[in-house]
């Protein structure tokens, strides 16, 4: 198997131009073999020739040797075969090294001249050796035996290594592009998968954010409501022992729906990462998202739904923030319908965590809530005016940071706007548009 590009660089091992030490011996010894072969024949060109028999074999020797260059000079090689050919020499010379021109990457013009003229230069030869034969003048063989015998050896020491070195090349070339292709595929195959386990890890940050989201919305709300109501609890329990009871029982149910929640959001996190053997497997969104959903509607009472919070709701949302303590105005215009549930459902946790935002950062503060039904759009407003006067037992609530960017992103997502900001009274604004559809 032959090896290209960087691969050939890296696998040279043999000396010179030899790729491997196998190669060099091979042509070595062909070269021995064609320079005895010359020399062997150079006593009889040098009986021809009227020279030394020592000057012939020298001669012939040297001539032979030229076959060590075949890989790297071919043309040379298949030159000097023709070139010594009226000698009657160098016939393994002219052999290999048409076989070595025609497998080479020379153009096929080049080799299509050479092979003809070693062609040429053969039957010449031939046809002149025949026709010289003194044992032909014993035998009655007519005038056709000698272009028969010049031109079929001319043609089997010519065609055969010719069409060999062809097929050898054609076959070289083919394997070099294959292996290339594959080597091709394989860097293909690695980048894809260096790709899908960047999107694979992407995905799996973005699930953990929208997981973290989705408990922030469900559960901050209710502990919230709960910390505001141990706050009233602690301000009147010696005052209102009825309403500190009141109070009790408040924190007891809002405690009791928000330990439900966490239980069953942790219980589908739990399910599936059991589900299957594959590590790093992250929970479906969806799943999470139907049972935060679920348990957020069972918490304000609706025994049917299955299918999360919706507008249908913000009267009972409302409500427990005005039990609470908190100053709360619903307000809603135009004719109220049904839309799709994400789309319900982001409207109800925009109109939740802006409430939670007020209880955090404005108690005590008057907040209104506008609920807007419009042709292609539902928009939702919560502005709370400045806050009062804090009492030392009013709650702190920790925050944070990240109601105001997860209010955002889940309206973004749905392809609406949202805003929010200080308002110019000096208390704050939450203003989102969602598409109906």
């Amino acid at each position: 198997m032959t090896t290209t590009g960087e691969d050939a660089e890296t696998a040279r091992g043999g000396p010179w131009w030899w790729t491997r030490w196998r190669s060099a011996v091979l042509d070595v010894g062909l070269a021995f073999v064609s320079a005895l072969e010359c020399g062997v024949e150079g006593v009889r060109f040098a009986d021809d020739a009227g020279i030394p028999m020592v000057a012939g074999i020298t001669f012939g020797v040297m001539a032979g040797w030229v076959l060590l260059i075949r890989r790297r000079w071919p043309i040379a090689v298949v030159l000097v075969s023709i070139a010594i050919t009226p000698a009657q020499m160098g016939y393994l010379m002219g052999i290999v090294g048409l076989y070595t021109l025609a497998a080479s990457e020379l153009p096929r013009r080049i080799i299509a001249s050479l092979a003809g003229m070693s062609l040429v230069g053969m039957l010449i030869v031939m046809f002149v050796r025949v026709g010289r034969s003194p044992g032909r003048a014993n035998l009655d063989l007519g005038d056709w035996f000698v272009p028969f015998i010049s031109i079929t050896t001319a043609i089997g020491m010519t065609a055969p290594p010719l069409l060999l070195g062809m097929y050898v090349g054609a076959r070289r070339r083919l394997m070099e592009s294959l292996r290339e292709r594959a080597d091709s595929l394989e860097r293909e195959l690695q980048l894809l998968a260096e790709r899908a386990e960047e999107r694979a890890e992407w995905a799996r940050g973005e699930e953990r954010t929208r997981i973290a989201r989705e408990m922030h919305d469900v559960v901050a709300h209710r502990v919230s409501l709960m910390v505001v109501h141990a706050a009233a609890l602690q301000a009147v329990a010696r005052k209102d022992p009825e309403k500190a009871v009141k109070n009790a029982a408040l924190v007891g149910d809002m405690g009791r729906q928000a330990l439900t929640e966490l239980r069953e959001m942790l219980g589908v996190l739990r399910s599936g990462s059991e589900s299957g053997p594959v590590r790093g497997r992250s929970v479906p969104l969806a799943a999470v998202g139907a049972a935060a959903a679920a348990a957020a509607s069972r918490a304000v009472g609706d025994e049917g739904a299955a299918e999360g919070p919706c507008l249908s709701d913000l009267d009972v949302l409302v409500g427990q923030s005005a039990a609470a303590g908190m100053v709360v105005e619903l307000s809603v215009e135009g004719d109220s319908r049904t839309y799709a549930a994400e789309v319900e459902q982001t409207a109800y946790r925009v109109v939740q965590e802006a409430l939670t935002n007020v209880h955090k950062h404005a108690a005590g503060a008057k907040t209104r809530v506008r609920l807007a039904h419009r042709g292609s759009e539902i928009a939702m407003q919560v502005e709370n005016e400045p806050p009062g006067e804090v009492s030392p037992s009013a709650a702190r609530l920790p925050s944070g940071g990240n109601g105001l960017v997860g209010m955002k992103e889940r309206v973004v997502a749905l392809g609406g706007v949202f805003v929010s900001g200080p308002t110019e009274a000096g208390g704050f604004r939450v203003s989102a548009v969602i598409p109906a559809a």
